[in-house]
This record gives structure tokens, C-alpha cells and sequence, in this order.
């Protein structure tokens, strides 16, 4: 080997550790240690970056983990201290379990403005998902319910925060809107968080809505859906409107969308209309999906503050499903979220950010036409393509 060769190497190895330390570790230096002094064995930085790496690398569980560092311990240790080796599993599990939830969602906030601040978000839907495995019976601890946050165009989880035992999403979702830059985007979520607190703070961050409303509202949804069935009978005759078609087929199946969209002013007044700060527009979304000889048909109903325009609602509201589709199906799929049979206190839940971290940096590479499974794969043979993973989100 040449010392020209042998100089080359030398520097890419020096950059690649130089980045590794500003692209894993700056944004969790200030996460605080849950331990007390005598039992710090480990470097906190240390755990999380292994943590980070072998979930990006396949692993889905403390084990797996651990398995990872001792396979990869002579790499690791060019840009980590690793005093006393590779932690065990028991220490990830045991630190994880401690880790205050926030202060890790604020680790993982910092990272992802860092990338947002960038791009420019469109869409962005809230949605909620159950780890189903993360209830114990014995402790009396019910399954973990998670509602995350998803750019649609970026494919990128922007936050999660978890539904508290004796509350629901309606809690969840306000606190989680508190924590994201969302000025001048479009907020979509389902039928729970079609609440007058929550379209009140959308507009107070300076963003959009489009909610879907259904029988939780029973007045106003049976109003809306009362005014457009007699509008509808008439053809919309005499009525400001927006209409948009879509059509789609594929797998034997045919989905005919269509979408009115009416602004505000050409409604009565409805039930308990100015407590929507900001309700611009109401929607009304007939699907017809035909599957070889059965045709089913839905109706839905949806509020915003958009302005009436059918066109681009229909996109906000075709945008949502993504949450579905791209993430939690992925999780469970890919990374086996609801498998998981972690559980210990604050376990389930940094666990789940370390699964949405990953699915952030896989997305992001490209350059790899693989499945996010084969990039997983990939990442834990190739250290090369595994920070080629870090630096496309850099």
C-alpha cells in the first residue's frame, strides 16, 4: 500500500469521526444522566450513540444492541471513549428506562428543526399508534399510546408524545403542536382532534387546519351534513363552490374521490361556529372504491381553515393517510414496533424515538434504491453506507 493510499485513509477515517461526533453526538451532549455518580460505568453519550447506530443497523432490542457494539466495538471506539468496553444489555435497558422522555423528545426536536429549518413543510399529520406490546399485566400498565407528528412531502417524523394513562389524544396532541415549528404549514388529523382548543392553537402558531369531522361533533357534523345533502340534490345550484375529482386504480381496484369544498359564508349559521378560530371552509369527500364485483361508498366531512379551494384540501386530506402508509405501517413492518415487548417505565417510549430517529435517516439516504429493511442491512456490514445514512440528514 502506498503512503499516498495509506494518508487518504488516514483522512477519510479523520473525517468520518469528526462528523459521527457532530452529527450523532452534539445533539444529545446536554441530555441529562439519570444516574448517580458511583454506577456511571459508561459514558451517557456513549450508550445513546450505540443505541442510535444499531437501531439504524437492525437492531430491536436491548440485546441486539448490545450484540451490535461488541460486533462493531474496534470501529466504535475511533470516535467513542467506551471506558470500560461495550455496556451490557442490561446497563442500555437500565439507562433507557431512567432517561426522562422530554428531555430525549428535546434532543430529537433540536436535530430535526436543525433539518426543517431547510425545507419548508407542507402537510403535516398527527396521528396516534398503540405499541401493543408494551402493557404488563402484572404492574397493572396499560399498552403505550404514541401520537407522532409526519411530514408527508419530507418523510420525516417531526416529534411524538405519548397519551398519558387516564387521558387520551386530546391532551396529547396540543402539547405535542407546542414543541414543533409549524408556521405555514397545513395541519391535518382524524375525528379525535377535531377539538376548539386545538384549531385555536394551529392558528396561533400561524399554520392551517383541515379536521375531520365526524359524530363527536353530532350537532355540527349533522348540520354540514344536512346542508350539502340538500345542496347536493339541487347540483350545488346557485352555490360558491370548489370541486375536485380524483381517480384511482391499481390491484384490481378502482377509487373514484370527489371533493366539494363551500366556504363558510355560504352556511347558515352553524352550531357554536365562531368557537373555530379561524373556520374558513367545511368539506364534503364521497369515496367509491370498486374491489372485482363490490363496490362500497363513504361519506366525510371535514372543517379548515384553509380558503375554498377543493384542489388543495384534497391534497392536505390525501396527504394524511401518509402517517399510515409511510410510518406506522414501516414500524411495525420494518421494525417490528409492535412485536416489542419492551416495557420497563420509560423504556417503550425512548425506545419508539429511537425507532422514528431511524426511520428519519432512512428515508432521508437515497442514494441506495434498497428497501428499508435491505438499508438496515446494508448499515450493519457497510460502516461506510451506515455514515453515508448520518450525513443525508446532515
Amino acid at each position: 500500500m502506498t503512503k499516498t493510499l495509506i494518508r487518504k485513509e488516514k483522512k477519510e477515517s479523520l473525517n468520518t469521526n469528526n462528523f459521527l461526533k457532530i452529527s450523532i453526538l452534539q445533539y444529545f451532549a446536554t441530555l441529562n444522566d439519570p444516574r448517580i455518580e458511583r454506577t456511571k460505568e459508561h459514558l451517557l453519550i456513549d450508550i445513546v450513540a450505540i443505541a442510535i447506530l444499531a437501531v439504524i443497523s437492525g437492531a430491536d432490542g436491548w440485546i441486539g444492541i448490545e450484540t451490535y457494539g461488541q460486533a462493531k466495538h474496534e470501529w466504535l471506539k475511533e470516535f467513542l471513549e467506551l471506558p470500560n468496553g461495550i455496556p451490557s444489555h442490561d446497563t442500555f435497558s437500565r439507562v433507557f428506562a431512567r432517561i426522562d422522555p422530554n428531555e430525549f423528545q428535546k434532543c430529537f426536536a433540536s436535530w430535526i428543526n436543525s433539518i426543517t429549518g431547510k425545507l419548508g413543510l407542507e402537510v403535516i399529520a398527527i396521528d396516534g399508534k398503540t405499541l401493543k406490546q408494551s402493557y404488563d399485566r402484572n404492574e397493572k400498565q396499560k399498552a403505550l399510546h404514541i401520537v407522532s407528528a409526519w411530514s408527508t412531502s419530507h418523510q420525516l417524523v417531526l416529534g411524538q408524545q405519548r397519551v398519558d394513562k387516564k387521558s387520551n389524544e386530546i391532551t396529547a396532541i396540543p402539547a405535542l403542536l407546542e414543541m414543533l415549528e409549524i408556521e405555514g404549514s397545513i395541519i391535518t388529523i382524524d375525528a379525535m382532534g377535531c377539538q376548539k382548543e386545538i384549531a385555536s392553537l394551529i392558528i396561533k402558531k400561524k399554520a392551517d387546519y383541515v379536521l375531520a369531522l365526524k359524530a363527536n361533533h353530532k350537532n355540527l357534523h349533522k348540520e354540514v351534513e344536512k346542508w350539502f345533502e340538500l345542496a347536493e340534490k339541487e347540483n350545488f345550484q346557485g352555490q360558491e363552490y370548489s370541486y375536485h375529482q380524483e381517480v384511482e386504480s391499481g390491484h384490481n381496484r378502482i377509487e373514484k374521490r370527489e371533493i366539494w369544498t363551500v366556504p363558510i359564508s355560504s352556511l347558515p349559521g352553524l352550531n357554536n361556529q365562531l368557537i373555530w378560530k379561524g373556520l374558513s371552509t367545511v368539506t364534503m369527500v364521497i369515496s367509491e372504491r370498486r374491489l372485482w364485483n363490490k363496490t362500497t361508498k363513504a361519506v366525510r366531512f371535514y372543517i379548515s381553515s384553509l380558503e375554498n379551494n377543493a384542489v388543495k384540501i384534497a391534497k392536505a386530506i390525501r396527504s394524511h393517510w401518509g402517517i399510515e402508509n409511510k410510518l406506522h405501517w414501516t414500524l411495525d413492518v420494518t421494525f417490528s414496533e409492535d412485536n416489542s415487548r419492551i416495557r420497563r417505565d420509560n423504556s417503550p417510549e425512548n425506545f419508539s424515538l429511537l425507532r422514528r430517529l431511524a426511520v428519519n435517516l432512512l428515508k432521508q439516504e437515497t442514494t441506495f434504491k434498497g428497501s428499508l429493511k435491505m438499508k438496515r442491512y446494508k448499515a450493519a456490514m457497510d460502516n461506510n453506507y451506515l455514515v453515508k445514512i448520518l450525513m443525508s440528514a446532515s
